[in-house]
């Protein structure tokens, strides 16, 4: 995943979680919300009680890893929170789950 987009600044977080409701699932709860601009941004939080910042890192390198495989429109902001349950997948299990949420929220163009 590219750094342009990749959402970092405390502030866009806060702000896109209170303004926006969320989508839920099992592993994942998202936050989208819709913008001008010509590109797009994901921020992926992990949560302490996950595990430790070992555990944590490689669940955000896995998650940007996922997010690659597709091409996205432009025009949103899009909080990715992690939820403990995603721990008892693998990778494969990981992908399923996240691209079926990514299609129930129709951002995506296609595949790469």
């Amino acid at each position: 995943m590219k750094k342009k987009n990749i959402l970092k600044n405390s502030r866009d977080f806060t702000r896109i979680i209170k303004t926006n409701s969320p989508y839920k699932s099992k592993n994942y709860i998202i936050y989208i919300e819709k913008n001008k601009e010509e590109c797009y941004h994901f921020g992926i939080s992990v949560s302490k009680k996950i595990g430790n910042a070992v555990v944590r890192n490689r669940i955000k390198r896995q998650i940007k890893s996922i997010l690659d495989e597709k091409h996205y429109k432009n025009g949103f902001n899009c909080i990715i929170i992690v939820r403990k349950s995603l721990l008892d997948f693998d990778f494969n299990g990981m992908r399923e789950t996240l691209f079926e949420q990514i299609q129930k929220l129709k951002i995506e163009k296609g595949e790469l």
